[in-house]
């Protein structure tokens, strides 16, 4: 393999949790007075810290969100979780690879790392991962589509950025890693492969990627 560390999105690369997230979220919002869609969920949030959220909202309405937005959102979204959330078809397939070749990899999310724990142990995910291999754009304070957070990982993973690949499956994690001057490989299981502009390649299935890395 020619590179050095894998990093993997978590929300939709690992868990399929961006269908139950967005569907959350995008709820929540319009029961708050701010009309918003299943779809433009996706387009405007996916991918991105909840910070987005606020910083959009406030830019579109003028109105800020309530103190207790993050909390209430989060409860929601881990309920919907431990009644739904699976993991990304042949992900651990894929991870169970990664460690018979003994390539290293971790996971860098814009969520939370309580939002990525409820995932990873809901799923069984979390056999895959010591804990100094999750990042959180908690850990930088700015989430995607900011390089913070995967130059981060990187330095903390002991890794020069152009020795990283990114697996990612939105526009604003695309554009964070190739500001980061990683090569980044798009997953098209929710986004066209047209919106993930830049990438070093597609892929629709885990099972293709161990390919594509050789």
């Amino acid at each position: 393999m020619r590179y050095e560390l894998v990093i993997f999105d978590n929300d939709g690369v690992l868990v399929d949790s961006e269908p139950l997230a967005n569907t959350v979220l995008s709820g929540y919002l319009t029961e708050l007075g701010h009309p918003t869609s299943y779809e433009e969920s996706l387009r405007d949030y996916m991918g991105s810290a909840v910070h987005r959220v606020h910083d959009l909202v406030e830019e579109r309405t003028g109105q800020k969100l309530p103190d207790d937005f993050d909390s209430t959102l989060s409860s929601r979204t881990f309920a919907a979780f431990q009644q739904e959330l699976v993991a990304v078809e042949r992900a651990e397939e894929l991870l169970g690879k990664l460690v018979a070749d003994g390539v290293d990899y971790c996971v860098a999310s814009s969520g939370s790392h309580e939002r990525i724990r409820v995932g990873h142990r809901k799923t069984g995910i979390d056999q895959w991962f010591e804990e100094e291999w999750i990042f959180s754009s908690e850990d930088v304070g700015r989430g995607k589509p900011a390089p913070d957070l995967f130059l981060y990982a990187a330095e903390r993973m002991g890794v020069a950025p152009e020795r990283c690949v990114v697996i990612e499956d939105s526009p604003l994690g695309v554009e964070a890693a190739r500001a980061a001057g990683m090569d980044v490989y798009g997953f098209t299981s929710m986004v066209p492969a047209d919106r993930l502009v830049g990438v070093t390649g597609h892929f629709s299935d885990m099972a293709q990627l161990p390919q594509l890395l050789a």
